[in-house]
């Protein structure tokens, strides 16, 4: 391939690397080889279902009438319905005590919502995200840091946001690179090269029309050959046996804006915390659920100060008060990204295409403050 028109190869530092701004690279459209041209736009849908719940009528009270001479109660006049008297009762006894709604009552006609098998689909999917979790402080030792992972994590943000990739991908980018840095240390220089190849990976594995080797090769300023990338390639796929099906916070949010009804404005909020959590080292720990739980509960207690209903405990799997540290560390995230030097995910929500999320009044509220302090 002729490399007129691209940038030179030139040595860098290891930060210098990882440092590439995106916004300042210019493309020859006449040079430049299979470079993303068409936008791949996921747009967020929400099923909004009005479901009556069962409400249980007060059964007028029993009347029983003593004689006084015998002090014993006479038979008690009620008049009672037959369908009453039934093995059902337990169960109705039981909806009352725990009023969880059915969210997925009036998808049985549509076979892609799989409602018959939905919850089972998700219990397996907590059960992978613990088979699949990463250690905390997993960089300790290692001559990559944490600082260093998260200029990278922000770098690559860029990338996926120039690339127009789908959100999936870039989560699923991420959950590469920590599975792989967890149980086979690089050196520094080979950082960079870990990152782009992961996003190759991820976006074989979500996208329908995946960038280009040289499209990432451009993308580093020819920083790695093509060679590089494949190698690494291979070495990614044998260190993690192929396994990329860790489930990932999106997958959960939309279960749980589903189970909440909430609107696009409150889903939106949910998932600019989500990816504000990518970028910090300290956060790799906390399981995807757990995460999506957090978000769309802040999302709400922010914008109108809904409640965490046992709807959503039920489908989540989290209650309020189990959440209540992770909120206080995502409201530090909200007050630490207005003045932190990483801002790719906050100069993206920026834009109306995700509603200007990330400039809303609400987050500067004492919700906010309150909860960070």
């Amino acid at each position: 391939m002729s490399t007129k028109g691209f940038p030179t190869r030139t040595n860098r530092a290891a930060l210098g690397d990882i440092g590439n701004k995106v916004s300042n690279m210019t493309i020859d459209p006449t040079k430049k080889s299979g470079i993303i041209k068409k936008e791949i736009l996921q747009k967020s849908k929400f099923v909004k279902k009005e479901q009556e719940l069962e409400t249980i009528q007060d059964k007028e009270p029993v009347v029983v009438e003593l004689i006084p001479s015998l002090k014993m109660p006479t038979e008690p006049i009620v008049t009672v319905d037959p369908m009453d008297i039934s093995e059902d009762k337990p169960e109705a006894f039981s909806k009352a005590m725990c009023p969880v709604e059915d969210i997925d009552a009036n998808d049985k006609d549509n076979p892609q919502l799989v409602s018959d098998y939905v919850n089972d689909i998700y219990q397996y999917m907590r059960k992978l995200e613990v088979d699949f979790s990463v250690r905390c402080n997993y960089l300790e030792g290692q001559e990559v840091t944490g600082k260093m992972r998260s200029i990278l994590i922000d770098w690559l943000c860029q990338v996926h946001h120039r690339f127009h990739l789908l959100q999936e991908t870039l989560y699923l980018t991420v959950s590469i690179i920590d599975r792989f840095l967890q149980v086979h240390p690089i050196s520094r220089n080979k950082l960079q090269l870990v990152g782009v190849t992961s996003m190759l990976l991820a976006s074989k594995y979500e996208e329908m029309y995946a960038p280009e080797v040289a499209d990432f090769v451009y993308i580093t300023d020819n920083a790695y050959t093509k060679a590089d990338i494949r190698t690494m390639e291979q070495l990614i796929l044998k260190t993690l046996n192929f396994s990329f099906g860790k489930p990932l916070c999106l997958h959960f949010l939309r279960r749980n804006s589903k189970a909440g009804q909430v609107d696009a404005t409150k889903h939106t909020l949910a998932k600019y915390l989500m990816e504000l959590t990518i970028v910090e080292y300290d956060m790799v720990h906390y399981n995807p659920s757990q995460i999506a739980a957090a978000a769309l509960c802040l999302s709400m207690k922010v914008l109108d100060s809904s409640s965490w209903c046992d709807t959503l405990a039920h489908y989540s799997a989290y209650t309020e008060k189990e959440l209540t540290p992770l909120l206080q560390k995502l409201s530090q995230l909200v007050v630490k990204a207005e003045s932190s030097k990483l801002t790719a995910v906050r100069t993206k929500y920026l834009s109306s295409k995700f509603m200007k999320i990330s400039t809303i009044p609400e987050l500067k509220s004492s919700v906010i403050t309150d909860l960070a302090s």
